[in-house]
């Protein structure tokens, strides 16, 4: 067995967290696999459950409902994704405010992508918030105990000139109150550190938790990455190559590309992770268990 995987699978050196990203349930169908994947990953006690919108703020009323229901029915922490996308202000107000009466007290800011979706050209709503600084803002305005998190970009955002356009965005974000970033999800450990370094050399020391996608459909990763700015690096797109109709092997493949890729983080320093499960619960739960979590009642031999 591989020294660093038999290390942490016996709870040995730094102790790690997670957090697990959601998106809100479409149909009936989908509906029952999000709460089966939200109570399979439940007892490993994330700090945090985030819930996504769609498209233009296009699941709004779903993300609203899906976050009120983890809060009443678990015991789990969950943080709400708003956006500034397709909202006046005074919208967006009654939102944070409603969110603070039923007991959120994480909120995850971003812009959000423009109605007609990635790729188009972003123009804030006339009356609304004009960027993600601006309604992390507007969030500590109104209640101050709210926690705000917000997206961090190692490739930069696809709409930024350049990284360092980038991260003065992140820095404008820190000042307006966001206390964690969230990196969108990267393929290559390299990316992360170059883009932490130059954070860090901006003067910005709020927490920059490294996102993971674990490639649960290659041909749907690489289409999402495509519409998010992601790189997909040639050694991956040969790991899954010939595996379109073999089910079995890229669930396999997938394992074990998402495995290395994190614990080089962790030998790297790393000891906290955000995951974008898909609402498919099997292959994060592998990882974390190989990361050394276990169910919270379950003892570690």
């Amino acid at each position: 067995m591989n020294i660093r995987a038999s290390r942490f699978a016996r709870g040995e050196g730094r102790r790690i967290g997670v957090s697990f990203e959601f998106f809100p349930p479409a149909s009936e169908e989908m509906d029952k696999i999000l709460w089966e994947s939200i109570e399979r990953l439940a007892p490993l006690a994330p700090k945090f459950v985030s819930v996504t919108y769609g498209a233009g703020g296009s699941t709004r009323e779903r993300t609203h409902a899906t976050v009120k229901r983890i809060l009443a029915e678990t015991p789990l922490t969950p943080a709400a994704h708003l956006t500034c996308v397709a909202a006046t202000r005074e919208e967006i107000d009654a939102i944070v405010r409603n969110y603070h009466d039923v007991g959120v007290r994480h909120i995850v800011a971003l812009r959000g992508d423009p109605m007609a979706g990635a790729g188009e050209r972003y123009a804030p709503h006339p009356g609304g918030y004009r960027n993600a600084a601006d309604l992390v803002a507007g969030i500590k305005r109104i209640h101050g105990d709210f926690e705000v998190s917000v997206s961090a970009y190692p490739e930069k955002h696809p709409d930024s000139p350049t990284v360092d356009a980038d991260i003065d965005m992140l820095k404008a974000k820190v000042a307006a109150g966001a206390s964690r970033a969230i990196t969108q999800f990267f393929f290559e450990n390299d990316l992360y550190f170059r883009y932490l370094d130059r954070v860090r050399a901006r003067g910005i020391d709020i927490p920059v938790v490294p996102g993971i996608l674990p490639v649960q459909n290659f041909k749907a990763a690489t289409n999402f990455a495509a519409r998010a700015g992601a790189s997909v690096p040639a050694w991956l797109a040969e790991r899954f190559h010939g595996l379109d109709h073999d089910a079995a092997t890229r669930k396999l493949i997938a394992a074990a590309v998402a495995a290395e890729q994190v614990l080089d983080l962790v030998d790297r320093g790393v000891n906290t992770f955000h995951f974008y499960t898909m609402n498919r619960a099997d292959l994060v739960y592998a990882i974390c268990h190989l990361l050394g979590l276990r169910p919270a009642t379950q003892e570690v031999a």
